[in-house]
C-alpha cells in the first residue's frame, strides 16, 4: 500500500518511531486501533477524490492520532472499569500531548499536528481541547473523528463489550450534526461496504510486517 509503505512507521523520523514502539508495548490495543483508523481513513480519502499526497498525509495523521496516550499512566489505558472524573481529565490530555510530541520531531506537516490536536473536537463546540465548532475544526480532524469513533465502538475495551456494526452505525447517525460533521458521517456510511475485508486482512498484514 502506498500510504503506509512497508510498515506503519515508514514515514516517521526516528524519534517519533521510537514513541510509536513505546505505544505498541504499553498498549498494543491502542497501537492497532491507530493502524485500523489509518486504513479506514484511506477509504475516506479515496471516496473524496483526494490527491495521493493528501491521502498519505491523512493516513499519517490518523496513525498517530492517539500518540499522546504514550504519556498516560498504563493503569488508565488498561482500566477494566469506566474512568472516574480525575482519570478522564488526564485522558483528555492526550490530543495536546500527541501534538507536542509531533512538534518535537523534525519535518512533521502542520496539518498533521493540528489534526492530532483537534481530533476530539465536536461539531457542536462541546469537544476538547479547544472547544472548536463546525468548520473551525480542521478538515482532517473532522474526518478522523468519525473513523476513530467507529473503530472504537466496534472494538472490545477493558470496560465494555464491542458494539455491533449496526449499533455503531446508529450511534454515528445519532451524533451526526452534534458530535460529528454530517458530511463525514454520510461519506463513511457510503463507503462502509469496503470495510469488513479490510478488518480481516490488512491490519494483520501490517502487524506481521513489523515483527
Amino acid at each position: 500500500m502506498q500510504g503506509l509503505k512497508h510498515s506503519p512507521e515508514a514515514d516517521y523520523e526516528p524519534g517519533i518511531s521510537a514513541w510509536l514502539d513505546v505505544l505498541l508495548h504499553k498498549s498494543s490495543e491502542t497501537y492497532h486501533h491507530c493502524v485500523r483508523v489509518a486504513l479506514l481513513s484511506e477509504r475516506m480519502g479515496q471516496a473524496l477524490h483526494m490527491s495521493r499526497r493528501s491521502i498519505d498525509r491523512l493516513m499519517r495523521g490518523c496513525f498517530v492520532h492517539d500518540l499522546g496516550k504514550v504519556m498516560l499512566p498504563r493503569e488508565i489505558l488498561t482500566k477494566k472499569a469506566p474512568l472516574n472524573a480525575k482519570e478522564w481529565t488526564i485522558m483528555k490530555l492526550h490530543p495536546l500531548l500527541g501534538a507536542d510530541l509531533l512538534e518535537l520531531g523534525k519535518g512533521m506537516e502542520p496539518e498533521v499536528v493540528e489534526m492530532v490536536r483537534h481530533h476530539h473536537e465536536r461539531w457542536d463546540g462541546t469537544g476538547y481541547p479547544s472547544g472548536l465548532k463546525g468548520e473551525e475544526i480542521p478538515f482532517y480532524s473532522r474526518l478522523c473523528a468519525v473513523v476513530d469513533a467507529f473503530d472504537s465502538m466496534i472494538s472490545d475495551r477493558p470496560y465494555r463489550r464491542a458494539l455491533t456494526v449496526q449499533e455503531a452505525k446508529e450511534e454515528l447517525h445519532r451524533g451526526s450534526g452534534t458530535q460529528f460533521d454530517r458530511r463525514m458521517v454520510r461519506l463513511f456510511l457510503d463507503v462502509y461496504e469496503e470495510v469488513p475485508m479490510m478488518y480481516v486482512d490488512r491490519p494483520l498484514q501490517l502487524a506481521s510486517q513489523r515483527s
